[in-house]
């Protein structure tokens, strides 16, 4: 599936502010990516390094690091 690249800079703050919140997922590897929509475009997290399928918060986790890049990159 086509992705749509994100600002690198505004994406490794983005994940680190979601480790702050969510310390749990420091040691997993992750980058934001766009998806393209129909119309428009959206975030998702894209595990590098996965966490185990069982660790909690793991949509909290995605959905903090979208909404800081959203608020860093004003979008």
């Amino acid at each position: 599936m086509k992705t749509i690249e994100l600002d690198p800079a505004f994406s490794a703050e983005a994940i680190r502010e979601a480790h702050a919140r969510f310390p749990q997922f420091a040691p997993y590897e992750a980058r934001l990516i766009g998806r393209p929509l129909f119309q428009g475009m959206g975030y998702q997290l894209e595990w590098i390094t996965a966490p185990p399928a069982d660790l909690p918060d793991a949509w909290e986790f995605q959905n903090a690091a979208v909404k800081a890049y959203r608020r860093l990159a004003s979008v």
